[in-house]
């Protein structure tokens, strides 16, 4: 049964939101079709919409059931976008900065971007998708070059490292399944033996670094549907985190709770500790929403590429891709704190049992407000 303070708290969250369509219809780009990271990212020299963005772009436009009115004019300039990124030699899909291909997180993830979004489209990849088994790195030759690359990873920056560890989720779900078995069983040992007995965390960096690690490798469990190990320690982790923590990046207000939400079945939640975790949760997400009625992935601004703020926040790690610039680091919204920040408000309302609604009131007319011809 829902609380009278959750409403309360729900029906503040949602007033955060009122000028976020505003924002998202001006990071539409009609000449490719894509959408930018930010205000600023227009005015950088030889850039375009990248590919995480666009489709972050979608999952809002989808949350906010705005997808079956989508003009089709703007849904084939979206199909043309992401097929235009794929390249004809691998069949990954790839922005413009050749930097990006130097980071196999990103690359991964925007082969998932990608391929998510035409099928969310209708439309489908020019060239063929790279199989499981010539795309595959040298390391998943075999169960034990697995383990032994595992074990290579730096996990004293936990967000970025456990980023790392769930990044060959990938390549195992190209797998056969008998061929894939070996390797899920060797990943599962390993995590479990490396998991902190105490707060069920894994590796290193404050404790929102450390919750941000574990909601990265909990990708791991929930792709190949095995358990999450010691998860009632977890939740304690995660409150004694919200309630004596600073969350100085959206993720930090995010991570807590999509890692609620897919402990649902395993965890019994009293009423007045999601009270509480609701509370701080929309006084969280108002810290980050800025004057354009977007939100911030930073506190103060929003970061110029994608896992700078991993690092910085996270008190060390030893190596790191080249940057991959999406925007200029100013005091204003971008869509990964966007996307995020509709995705928390939710994963509030499903904590509390409640059907999610979309912000009809503030999204009703997203597809009058510019002109998607021209600019």
């Amino acid at each position: 049964m829902t609380s009278t303070i959750e409403h309360e708290v729900l029906q503040e969250m949602d007033g955060l939101f009122a000028g976020f369509y505003d924002w998202l219809a001006g990071q539409y780009d009609p000449r490719t079709g894509g959408f930018y990271y930010a205000r600023s990212s227009f005015d950088m020299e030889d850039f375009e919409p990248d590919i995480e963005s666009t489709k972050m772009a979608l999952n809002i436009l989808a949350r906010s059931g705005l997808i079956g009115d989508m003009p089709q004019s703007v849904r084939e300039k979206l199909i043309r976008f992401f097929q235009a990124k794929q390249d004809p030699k691998d069949g990954f899909f790839y922005d413009r900065d050749p930097n990006m291909r130097h980071d196999e997180v990103m690359v991964m993830r925007a082969y998932d971007c990608s391929v998510s979004a035409l099928k969310m489209l209708g439309g489908q990849p020019l060239y063929p998708l790279p199989d499981g088994i010539h795309s595959a790195p040298e390391y998943l030759a075999s169960p034990e070059t697995y383990l032994a690359w595992l074990k290579s990873i730096d996990l004293r920056n936990s967000w970025r490292g456990c980023d790392l560890l769930s990044t060959p989720n990938h390549h195992l779900l190209r797998m056969d399944e008998t061929k894939r078995r070996p390797y899920m069983d060797t990943a599962y040992r390993y995590f479990s033996s490396i998991q902190d007995p105490e707060t069920g965390l894994w590796g290193g960096g404050n404790l929102y670094v450390r919750i941000s690690g574990t909601f990265k490798l909990r990708s791991f469990f929930r792709t190949f549907g095995m358990p999450v190990p010691k998860v009632d320690r977890i939740y304690r982790s995660l409150l004694n985190c919200l309630r004596n923590e600073q969350a100085e990046d959206m993720c930090w207000v995010r991570n807590p709770m999509d890692l609620l939400h897919s402990f649902h079945d395993q965890l019994v939640i009293p009423v007045h500790e999601r009270n509480e975790i609701l509370r701080i949760t929309c006084r969280n997400l108002r810290r980050f929403l800025k004057p354009d009625g977007g939100f911030s992935r930073e506190v103060l601004h929003s970061p110029p590429a994608p896992n700078v703020a991993q690092v910085k926040q996270g008190e060390y790690y030893p190596y790191m891709p080249k940057p991959v610039p999406i925007g200029q680091g100013l005091a204003e919204g971008d869509m990964n704190a966007g996307t995020q920040a509709l995705w928390v408000r939710e994963i509030s309302y499903m904590l509390c049992g409640l059907e999610h609604e979309p912000l009809k009131a503030y999204a009703a007319d997203f597809w009058s407000k510019v002109n998607w011809q021209q600019r």
